[in-house]
């Protein structure tokens, strides 16, 4: 779920979002659905597991061309499974790939390769009591994370999606699973040039909804600070740079239907040094990136601590923490930025809020403003 450099062109997308208007289906979801993303290495949290409709275990990797769980991914997946007995509203899908996991491109440019894929990830969902699978290849068409791409992965997506709805459905079936209560089919998508691998309108009708990763907007690879996972554009921001407004533009333009999105929050924030001191840090270059910081190492050590100012920017409804002793600069989302974004997927009629990810937020703070915001 990490993303690389920004991008150039989201300001016809941008544009685009504001005169779009309210389609007849995207009327307002009886029910918003809220995600979230969970790996292996964190101990299960089940304190407010009732609060979420889908839990994703991540994460399952293609090999061989198969969909596959090392042994002790299978078994963290055997526990999250097993929090539906208490709850069996919940609903657990199994994600494969992330960040720099290859294999992709190769199954998926062949039909038998894209049948062995789609046949092992359905069989793997069915034989571990899952209820759907996440696909997260980052990216169709590209090789940033050092995975291999062809300029044939736009169609051969379209394809391998086409594959594995076919074998959900017939694996599916066998196992009762039909109707509403069929296997789900999910992608982890960024926005910009990270989708020109991507035939969104082809793929949006296989899908039961997008998991849009709109955080990572700024990173090791890109050139200044900013909001990592801000919802509108910042006065700062350089010309056509990510904002969540705009990737969801980006998508409405394609055709997606508004329910069909999910945006994304970030259970962490994104540290840098050495930062310029103009406009507290805010789009400024910088020397190191410096890492990630969980929610709870931010309110242990860094919001209203050792220097760091917390800041709001009211135009892009975002904080950041400012430090002007060090120049160290940091961009997170709080409960003020998520109920700016729940406002948001209301006012525009989308399918609801992923996060990433669980063990991020062991205190579930950032859940429960979620789940307050989007009732």
């Amino acid at each position: 779920m990490r993303l690389p450099r920004p991008f150039r062109a989201a300001a016809l997308a941008a544009a685009m979002l504001a005169s779009l208007p309210v389609f007849g289906e995207s009327a307002a979801p009886a029910h918003y659905r809220i995600v979230g993303y969970t790996v292996g290495r964190n101990p299960v949290q089940d304190k407010d597991i009732g609060k979420i409709d889908t839990l994703i275990f991540a994460f399952a990797r293609p090999k061989d061309g198969r969909v596959v769980l090392d042994d002790a991914a299978a078994r963290r997946l055997r526990q999250v499974v097993a929090l539906k007995a208490a709850h069996p509203r919940l609903k657990v899908d199994i994600s494969v790939g992330g960040w720099g996991v290859g294999g992709f491109s190769e199954a998926a440019g062949t039909a038998a390769g894209r049948q062995a894929f789609a046949d092992s990830a359905a069989q793997l969902v069915a034989a571990n009591g899952a209820d759907g699978l996440d696909v997260d290849w980052e990216y169709p068409g590209h090789h940033e994370s050092g995975i291999r791409s062809s300029p044939a992965d736009r169609a051969d997506f379209t394809l391998l999606l086409q594959a594995v709805r076919a074998s959900l459905d017939r694996v599916g079936a066998a196992h009762g699973r039909t109707g509403a209560n069929h296997y789900t089919l999910s992608i982890a998508a960024a926005d910009g040039p990270f989708v020109d691998g991507i035939d969104i309108a082809a793929v949006a009708p296989l899908l039961d909804w997008f998991n849009l990763m709109t955080y990572d907007f700024v990173n090791a690879m890109t050139p200044t600070t900013g909001h990592h996972t801000g919802l509108h554009a910042s006065a700062l921001i350089a010309g056509d740079g990510r904002t969540t407004d705009r990737a969801v533009a980006q998508f409405l333009a394609a055709g997606v239907p508004p329910r069909k999105l999910v945006i994304g929050v970030a259970f962490y924030g994104r540290e840098f040094d050495g930062v310029e001191p103009a406009h507290d840090g805010l789009y400024q270059r910088y020397t190191h990136f410096t890492g990630m910081r969980p929610w709870p190492r931010l309110k242990a050590d860094y919001i209203g601590k050792h220097g760091y100012v917390r800041h709001w920017d009211a135009q892009a409804q975002a904080p950041w923490l400012w430090n002007a002793q060090t120049r160290h600069f940091v961009s997170y989302d709080d409960p003020q930025s998520i109920a700016a974004k729940a406002a948001f997927v209301k006012a525009k009629r989308l399918g609801g809020i992923m996060y990433w990810e669980q063990g991020l937020d062991p205190g579930d703070e950032l859940l429960d403003a979620i789940w307050n915001d989007l009732r």
